[in-house]
């Protein structure tokens, strides 16, 4: 329009004061310019001042820059230029970015395995913090109970009254102690050890009972799988020793209202393997009660007193776990007579030991909670201490099978065999005259063991016989083939 006016190209940068007038131009050069100005402000290579480029707008939130690019280069589908400087530009910012990202993505992977080595070294020293603090307040309470004045360690012998007692010190003698405001004086028995005051001797402690590590292992834990179904040929003995140790256990009202006391001891004798220790494993099996399993030989001790001190301690765990049995076993180790002429090559422990052991069986501390099962096969040499009534209450003999229990016996150990039919048992108990019940174990052990040297999973009759010939060592045919097949 006539009002416009336009300014050419080097006029842009120069100040107009208010004096200056546009000298008018020709239609003609004022289209010539207008075209000239359009073209200057559409190419790239010569951007505007006047008017913002494509990637100005981009970044101000306008229009795309390839939408820009179609509505200034019109043309649908044209492929850039390699020498164009802003699709280099564009892909040089591409790969940039590409770049960067990785670069952040590893820094940000390092920083994790550092927070994880760090946490982990974290938790390291809290477990070591709590394990010195742990230590150091057990060291303080040590510290603290070594700083406490020491007191006397003894035995009390009865209780009198409601806050008296009388204790036994070693080797002072007996004293009637007060108790104190924290003693709970149901929890004191007779035997008990408890702790006094050096200064005014007050009872203030109550002790844990003394009793050796050895005579703890003797406790039987895990109870043993050995039943009465399990034993052969000892119907007799068995009904006997239910009677003295399981009836007085289980129903101790029964000899009340008789009036008659209760057997204390049974001893089992026999020929070695006739199932004394078995009949021993199946009545603790049966009975519901703490089983406690000692050896002869491990009451005798090489230091004068110790023999008895075990045997002492050996009741008093029986009596805290009472009702109790204690079997011991090969009794004619410690229990054997004693003889006139003393001799000084440590026979003279070995009977203080029994000595100690004929006081618990039937002293003044004796208890029926307590029953007490012995085994060996040397009954002719203990001593007649020891076998009188009131200690060993019941004898037991366990004699060698007859031909009927040796039936019963092989039967038994053959019940989870694989045996051809037609086995006869009753005519291989017939070749065992006179064997015992470990030996019958023996002959179906040793059966199983000859058919699966010849590869096979059945027993036969003539695997039995070259047991019953290898077991009983008999000079017979069999047995003469069995040392053939030896050599």
């Amino acid at each position: 329009s006539p009002s416009r006016t336009y300014y050419s190209e080097p006029d842009r940068g120069r100040s107009i004061d208010s004096s200056y007038t546009a000298r008018p131009s020709s239609p003609e050069n004022q289209k010539r310019e207008a075209n000239q100005t359009c073209r200057k402000r559409s190419s790239p290579s010569n951007p505007s001042r006047l008017e913002p480029t494509p990637e100005r707008r981009s970044r101000r939130g306008g229009i795309p820059m390839a939408a820009v690019a179609m509505d200034i280069a019109k043309p649908s589908a044209l492929p850039a230029s390699v020498d164009d400087p802003s699709a280099a530009s564009a892909k040089g910012r591409a790969g940039g970015g590409e770049g960067l990202r990785q670069y952040y993505l590893q820094h940000i992977h390092d920083l994790q395995l550092q927070i994880r080595t760090k946490t982990h070294n974290l938790n390291r020293l809290e477990a070591q913090r709590n394990d010195l603090n742990s230590r150091v307040r057990m060291l303080r309470e040590e510290l603290q109970l070594l700083q406490e004045p020491g007191s006397y360690v003894g035995e009390v012998v009865k209780v009198m009254g409601k806050s008296k007692v009388l204790v036994k010190v070693h080797p002072e003698g007996k004293y009637v102690v007060d108790l104190d405001k924290s003693i709970d004086i149901t929890k004191i028995t007779p035997s008990t050890r408890v702790a006094l005051r050096n200064d005014s001797y007050m009872l203030h402690l109550i002790l844990p009972s003394k009793v050796d590590p050895l005579v703890n292992l003797m406790k039987v834990e895990k109870v043993p799988d050995s039943t009465y179904d399990m034993i052969g040929g000892l119907d007799q003995q068995i009904k006997e020793i239910k009677e003295v140790i399981e009836l007085p256990i289980k129903h101790p009202e029964l000899f009340e209202s008789l009036g008659i006391a209760q057997p204390k001891g049974v001893l089992l004798y026999g020929p070695p393997g006739t199932g004394k220790t078995l009949l021993a494993r199946a009545v603790a099996h049966h009975t519901d009660c703490t089983f406690i399993r000692v050896s002869g030989s491990e009451l005798v001790q090489k230091y004068i007193g110790e023999g008895s001190r075990m045997v002492r301690e050996l009741f008093v765990m029986a009596r805290e776990h009472a009702p109790s049995i204690i079997f011991m076993d090969e009794i004619d180790s410690i229990g054997s007579a004693r003889m006139e002429s003393g001799s000084g090559n440590g026979d003279s422990e070995v009977q203080r030991t029994m000595l100690e052991l004929l006081n618990q069986l039937d002293g003044f501390e004796a208890s029926n909670k307590i029953k007490v099962l012995m085994a060996t096969n040397r009954i002719d040499i203990l001593d007649q201490a020891l076998l009188r009534p009131g200690r060993i209450d019941r004898k037991i003999e366990f004699p060698n099978p007859n031909a009927d229990s040796r039936g019963d016996i092989l039967k038994i150990h053959s019940r989870k065999m694989n045996l051809m039919r037609g086995i006869d048992l009753k005519k291989i108990a017939e070749k065992m005259n006179g064997a015992s019940g470990a030996e019958l174990k023996a002959v179906c052990t040793e059966a199983g063991m000859f058919a699966l040297r010849e590869r096979r999973v059945h027993v036969t009759q003539e695997d039995f016989e070259m047991a019953v010939a290898k077991v009983m060592k008999k000079d017979t045919e069999k047995n003469m083939s069995l040392r053939k097949l030896w050599k």
